[in-house]
């Protein structure tokens, strides 16, 4: 498959453990790009999460796999970063936005029902990755005031094996969202199916995953250690009764 060639390397986040680039590619847009540093199992999260976050209606940034050539790493460095953290290859880019970080003013003003998609969508997916509160947080979320619209960026901790409900529910920024949805048997349906129906890409999604993202080291001698089958059963049970057990 032929992906957007990054082309130029203009800086580097500050924020997050990831540090995303920030890269032009030959496709005309800048994404924030994901490679190398962040490690494969953060890119095979992106990838499933966002793909699964499209399909089920989220408002999610584009994104899109990109390559990175390796005469464009042996420059050594840009923007004074180590394109080294980069890494040549298959790299993950999310459109960069030009909106503001959600604070706890601004959500307040997200429709009630884009509440609850995200936090449906995070629960199902075990993404804790998303606090927000009066002592701060990291939404990864990004509010558009001119049209009054709610961005999604950053699913890299999805699918975590260490998922817990009580810091999901302690600590999400729209956790009441999940609670109300879960005593609204109406409600529950209406996700159950939503969710099944974005489900149904899964083998192809699984089946672009790039070659080397199968592998954790350059010479691709070690398998990633990502449990496909597992991550899937846990999907399917959106459509019983224990998926809204939230104690």
């Amino acid at each position: 498959m032929t992906y957007p060639t990054v082309t130029e390397v203009t800086g580097r986040s500050s924020q997050g453990k990831t540090r995303p680039f920030i890269c032009r590619a030959d496709d005309g847009q800048v994404y924030f790009v994901k490679g190398r540093y962040a490690g494969v199992r953060s890119l095979v999260c992106e990838w499933l999460a966002g793909s699964l976050a499209k399909a089920f209606g989220l408002p999610i940034a584009p994104f899109t796999i990109l390559d990175v050539p390796e005469q464009l790493v042996r420059l050594g460095y840009s923007a004074g970063e180590p394109l080294s953290d980069l890494g040549a290859g298959a790299v993950f880019g999310s459109q960069r936005c030009e909106f503001s970080e959600l604070t706890m003013i601004s959500a307040e003003l997200v429709p009630p029902q884009t509440r609850a998609d995200v936090a449906v969508f995070d629960w199902w997916v075990h993404n804790e990755d998303r606090t927000l509160s009066a002592h701060g947080g990291n939404p990864n979320l990004f509010w558009e005031a001119g049209n009054s619209k709610l961005w999604v960026v950053d699913h890299n901790l999805a699918f975590d094996p260490d998922f817990s409900r009580e810091r999901f529910l302690d600590h999400h920024v729209f956790a009441d969202a999940l609670r109300d949805v879960a005593g609204d048997f109406v409600a529950r349906k209406l996700y159950a199916d939503r969710l099944s129906a974005a489900l149904t890409g899964w083998r192809s999604t699984v089946a672009a995953l790039p070659t080397m993202w199968q592998t954790i080291d350059p010479e691709q001698s070690i398998p990633l250690d990502f449990d496909f089958a597992a991550v899937r059963t846990q999907l399917e049970r959106c459509t019983s009764d224990i998926f809204w057990n939230l104690s």
